[in-house]
């Protein structure tokens, strides 16, 4: 959330980011709304100083023995009480409409940000490795999973419906061996926490990241008003909500391996096939809390640590800096690492490392005190994949896929398999 003193402070700057990011300019209408807070906060403050100074009048007036002017104050004084509640009411309606809207409008984009509408316009940070060579075709995953025997989707959507998928047997355990892998590099080589939280949230930790109110249709609800989460990153950047840190225990680091959960609202018709876009998928989550200083270094660190994944496993990727148009809601800067995809001869995404500055951390109320200042400052939040689980477990599937239909297992992960070193069809 933006602060909105900053947004009067810079009505230009905030519409140019907007408008960088392909959205109307907000200023006037975020002013307006502040001055209609400030003008009901302003006419309470002076219903309550004058039933204050009237009531002082009263003691006086009695004291005179004026009994007509004590009466007449004392009718005012009854008149003020009972319109309070109506002009409490209304500063609470203020006060939530300002924050509703504030709530709404995405994050300032670094200087540095390519500007741009949409993935076309995206900028190659770099490339690494080099896309495989063989002398048989390529398949895609679900025809490789299908003919091994250890991939359904049938089952899966008698069981869930679309968007769901089956794993068994050694397809199943290489899921969980990326998943532990994942999760060792992280915690013993990366210096990130392991963190075991909860599936389901309430409204407060989905609004303190930033998925609610805006992204309410991507979120599955139960029953009890918990949300399931659609990102570790919900829990682990909640860790700090409503917290003041101590600016030396900086840069806190957590990790979690958890489902996640997405509604897919608006990719009807998109990756349909396959386990590509799921509502539930594994996925290895990274989140750094930081000062404001170190924050754009923590971003350039987090994404070597995910891009590590990948070069372990001997994957072909690149990483681009998303441009301002294909940036998520709450960041001022994207890393996505693509990774490469022989069936389907194309990148795709497969991690997306984002620094959010303070804008999670005033929805969170998350402070930090300096070693020698006395003022408070707004934590900054960072998030990433390291990496999406089911996606890496495509890339690996396409990537190590042999001429007679099995999968080679990447040797960096021989340790979780039991031994195993090749995936066959089921007999």
């Amino acid at each position: 959330m933006l602060d909105i003193k900053w947004i009067r402070d810079n009505p230009d700057v905030l519409d140019e980011a907007l408008k960088k990011r392909g959205a109307e300019p907000l200023s006037q209408t975020l002013i307006e709304l502040d001055d209609m807070r400030r003008a009901v906060i302003q006419k309470l403050q002076d219903m309550q100083s004058r039933r204050n100074a009237a009531s002082k009048e009263i003691g006086a007036a009695m004291g005179q023995k004026n009994t007509e002017l004590a009466e007449r104050l004392k009718a005012e004084v009854s008149e003020i009480k009972d319109t309070m509640p109506a002009a409490e009411q209304e500063e609470r309606e203020a006060v939530a409409a300002l924050e509703d809207a504030l709530s709404r409008v995405p994050n300032i984009p670094y200087d540095d940000v390519p500007v741009g509408r949409d993935e076309s316009d995206n900028v190659v940070k770099h490339v690494v490795g080099q896309k495989p060579v063989w002398n048989h075709p390529a398949k895609e995953h679900f025809e490789i999973g299908e003919a091994l025997g250890y991939m359904d989707f049938e089952r899966a959507a008698k069981l869930s419906g679309s968007r769901f998928t089956v794993l068994t047997g050694p397809l199943a355990r290489l899921e969980r061996a990326l998943g532990q892998f994942m999760l060792d590099t992280h915690t013993m080589e990366h210096g990130y926490t392991e963190v075991s939280s909860p599936l389901m949230v309430r409204d407060q930790a989905m609004y303190g990241t930033g998925q609610l109110p805006k992204f309410v249709e991507d979120l599955f609800k139960t029953t009890d008003g918990r949300w399931l989460i659609p990102t570790a990153e919900v829990t682990l950047t909640n860790l700090v909500s409503a917290e003041t840190l101590e600016q030396d225990k900086l840069p806190l680091r957590f990790t979690a391996l958890t489902p996640s959960f997405r509604s897919e609202a608006g990719s009807a018709g998109r990756d349909t096939r396959g386990m590509l876009r799921q509502h539930q998928f594994w996925k290895c989550e990274l989140v750094s809390i930081t000062d404001a200083e170190s924050s754009v270094a923590e971003h350039e660190r987090m994404t070597e640590c995910a891009e590590t994944i990948l070069k372990r496993l001997g994957l072909h990727f690149r990483t681009v800096t998303l441009c301002t148009g294909d940036m998520g809601f709450g960041a001022r800067k994207t890393y996505d690492i693509e990774v490469w995809l022989p069936g389907q001869d194309t990148y795709r995404e497969i991690s997306s490392c984002s620094v959010c500055g303070d804008f999670q951390a005033r929805r969170m109320n998350a402070r930090y005190r300096g070693k020698d200042e006395k003022a408070l400052k707004f934590v900054h939040t960072l998030n990433g994949s390291g990496t999406a689980v089911g996606r890496c477990l495509i890339a690996v599937m396409e990537n190590y896929l042999n001429e007679d239909g099995s999968i080679t297992i990447p040797d960096v992960l021989l340790p979780y398999m039991g031994g195993l070193k090749k995936i066959e069809p089921a007999t």
